[in-house]
């Protein structure tokens, strides 16, 4: 049977632009595979893969023009958009260079023998070493920060493992150029271009986790299709880590001493932070609980002038785009839903933003029990509480976030404050403070995870612990020391921080 074409197309139209590839049978899936594991220990070497790391960016930045123009082509996000993305990208596979370079993400620990102790310790020495082949799997909504050169391929490859990436069917093109600037790298660092692979296809994403070879794996993406993957990745015969971005709702809670104080501006920010994007983002604030009364409804006004004046949006392809149009119509016409400014189709190609409101008092059963799933696109659910006590209850029914957001009194006493962010605490990996989601700042203090669905696993996919996912710790006793790893050996002659 013919393979089938991997088309690029153009979500603005609904039409195909190019044929980019063909999809990835089980034995390419088998020969990407099996060339990477063939070269992992090309990257031992820390210092090739700073090299590569850093030449991989300047390739980007080089083919920055090119890049941006055939993302936009494939995913309608704007120029502006991707040429910031491309940004972040490349900084982040600079930082991963001084990351593996510092060596500190080896946590290299050594214990003296001691042959007084109770018991006697003999000469242990801890750090941590690759697993070996990394599964990648591009997200929709990020063509570049979180595909086939963003934070899983950077963070394996300063990891020292080699990666195959899975491309996302809404940016096949951006997906080979994107590859074939990162091979560029890898030959120019003196690596074999191997150590960077990439499939199209459905069937071949699930042949990718399951590959013997295939030592772990990191997704973006979809609830439904991560945990599918997740599935996968458990049942094999050798378990493997899967690292799973699935959903976030990212719930949004205002205080009464907030909304007194500043209804109008958390209003407008709440708006500019969930169409961002055309409310695109992982982080999306989804979900808010905003206090009855007349300061709550200024800002609900201030909101519903803002997404108003947000206009009609293109979604990445049109499945999400209808997606969107069912989602949003199935909430609204929930008994006590109402939609000051109506989500939805907003022509053949497009979609309108919208906001829909409820008594957060209807939450409490299953009924609306849709209202605290995410809902992908330009929409967010602003719950209305009588007391703080009602809005606790809804947080208690709540599942794992990305993100979870408090927006509190800048003067003077808000009794409420502490209660509800030590409410929101359990529910995500990282909770703000009077501020807004959208928008991932790659620093070492990062955390860009959380409870379930929001990740599969407690760790991040964004800062330089990022790392940690793609490493296994080992420890040697006893060992000569010429035997040792030069990161172990006495003198610590590659100056690698330890304890």
């Amino acid at each position: 049977m013919a393979a089938e074409p991997v088309w690029s197309v153009d979500p603005r139209t609904g039409k195909p632009r190019e044929q980019v590839a063909v999809e990835a049978a089980a034995g390419e899936v088998d020969r990407a595979v099996r060339a990477a594991h063939g070269v992992r220990d090309s990257l031992a070497d820390r210092t090739v893969r700073a090299v590569l790391l850093r030449t991989a960016a300047e390739l980007l930045d080089e083919a920055g023009e090119q890049v941006v123009a055939t993302a936009d082509a494939e995913t309608a996000l704007g120029p502006v958009r991707l040429t910031g993305e491309l940004a972040r990208t490349t900084a982040q596979l600079r930082t991963f260079a001084e990351v593996v370079e510092e060596g500190s993400y080896l946590d290299v620990r050594i214990d003296a023998p001691d042959p007084d102790a109770v018991p006697p310790r003999p000469d242990l020495r801890r750090m941590k070493i690759p697993l070996g082949v990394v599964a990648v799997y591009a997200a929709s909504n990020f063509p570049l920060a979180f595909s086939v050169p963003g934070g899983d391929t950077a963070s394996a490859l300063a990891a020292g493992c080699p990666v195959v990436i899975k491309a996302h069917p809404d940016h096949p093109a951006t997906s080979e150029l994107c590859a074939s600037l990162l091979r560029r790298a890898a030959v120019k660092a003196g690596l074999p271009e191997e150590v960077v692979g990439l499939v199209h296809g459905f069937d071949a994403g699930v042949a990718l986790v399951r590959h013997p070879l295939v030592a772990a794996a990191g997704f973006t993406g979809s609830v439904r299709g991560g945990r599918a993957l997740f599935d996968a990745a458990a049942a094999r015969p050798v378990p493997i880590p899967f690292h799973g971005e699935l959903g976030s709702l990212n719930p949004v809670v205002v205080t009464p001493a907030a909304v007194e104080e500043r209804a109008e501006e958390i209003g407008a920010g709440l708006a500019a932070s969930m169409t961002l994007g055309a409310g695109q983002f992982c982080t999306k604030p989804g979900f808010v609980l905003v206090p009855g009364g007349e300061a709550g409804d200024r800002l609900l006004g201030a909101l519903t002038e803002g997404v108003a004046a947000a206009g009609p949006a293109v979604l990445l392809d049109h499945r999400m785009r209808d997606a969107f149009v069912a989602g949003t119509a199935e909430r609204a016409a929930l008994d006590g839903v109402e939609a000051p400014v109506v989500p939805g189709a907003a022509g053949q190609h497009t979609v309108g933003a919208g906001v829909l409101t409820v008594d957060a008092a209807r939450l409490a059963g299953e009924d609306h029990a849709l209202l605290l799933e995410e809902c992908f696109g330009p929409v967010t659910v602003v719950a209305r509480y009588t007391a703080p006590e009602e809005a606790h209850a809804v947080l208690g029914r709540l599942p794992g976030n990305l993100t979870a957001t408090l927006h509190t009194a800048e003067a003077g006493e808000d009794d409420t404050a502490a209660p509800f962010l030590t409410a929101l605490t359990p529910l995500a990996g990282r909770v703000l403070v009077n501020g807004w989601p959208t928008g991932v700042a790659v620093a070492a203090a990062q955390h860009h995870g959380g409870p379930y669905p929001a990740t599969t696993s407690t760790s991040t996919s964004v800062g330089a612990t990022a790392v940690e996912r793609w490493l296994r710790p080992i420890t040697y006793q006893s060992t000569p020391d010429h035997l040792l790893p030069p990161e172990l050996r006495d003198g610590n002659p590659l100056g690698i921080p330890r304890r």
